[in-house]
């Protein structure tokens, strides 16, 4: 009796799933006969579920979108050799399914060991830093550099213009670093003469220079204001500065 009641139940089974494939049967033939129409339906009633279910079986739910676009592509190019061994939905899932391991065996492989230029690294002497730090260009682009030049040549061709003997005094203090009592020991002066020359010759170069530092302040946020009386020697100092780094 129990056997008669197993094999009847199987025979349902087996009959609706029977049933339910000449239903598919039509869907089939139009998707290897090449039907447009037939592929963009299909789309339409997988894709969801196909995307949801990709999306929580792989490590980045980002590749979700490709990866299901991946499946429909194997589908259409696959519909050729489905010889209905099993149902057109369980098949298509197994795909799905399929591409999805494929994309968790890559990951493994591959992305896990990709690190973000956010990503912290410790050097040799134990000093943790970013990637990011190590890919900035530290040199000056080539429009600074241009622009530097051509202030080179207009800070030099002020400081010929400082009469002498304060040109002198200028150019080592200012441009060459050497001291006070250096001066006074190479020009054979006293102290006190390096001192007011260098003072003379500044108020020159200053006058000359300050449209210069005017310019460079209004062009950089960052430049002080060479009108403040907090920064009266700018006119002079900072393109001297880049004199002695020309060097």
């Amino acid at each position: 009796m129990q056997a008669g009641t197993a094999l009847g139940n199987f025979a349902n089974v087996f009959g609706a799933q029977a049933a339910a494939r000449p239903e598919e049967a039509g869907v089939i033939a139009e998707l290897k006969a090449g039907s447009e129409e037939a592929f963009a339906s299909l789309i339409a009633q997988y894709h969801a579920p196909l995307y949801s279910l990709i999306a929580r079986t792989i490590p980045d739910p980002c590749e979700a979108a490709d990866i299901t676009q991946d499946v429909f592509i194997k589908i259409y190019r696959g519909i050729g050799n489905f010889h209905g061994d099993s149902s057109l939905r369980t098949w298509i899932y197994r795909i799905a399914l399929h591409e999805a391991s494929n994309q968790r065996r890559w990951w493994c492989r591959h992305k896990r060991k990709e690190i973000t230029i956010e990503h912290e690294l410790s050097a040799d002497d134990g000093e943790s830093f970013h990637l990011k730090d190590t890919l900035v260009d530290q040199h000056e682009s080539p429009f600074d550099l241009a622009a530097h030049a051509e202030m080179r040549e207009q800070v030099e061709a002020a400081v010929r213009q400082v009469p002498e003997p304060f040109q002198t005094v200028i150019v080592l203090r200012d441009i060459e670093g050497f001291g006070y009592e250096e001066i006074a020991e190479i020009l054979n002066i006293n102290l006190g003469t390096v001192k007011s020359r260098l003072m003379r010759g500044r108020a020159h170069l200053k006058a000359r220079l300050a449209p210069l530092a005017r310019a460079s302040a209004t062009s950089s946020p960052t430049s002080p204001d060479c009108s403040s009386p907090n920064s009266s020697n700018v006119a002079y100092r900072a393109p001297l500065a880049g004199l002695r780094e020309a060097k």
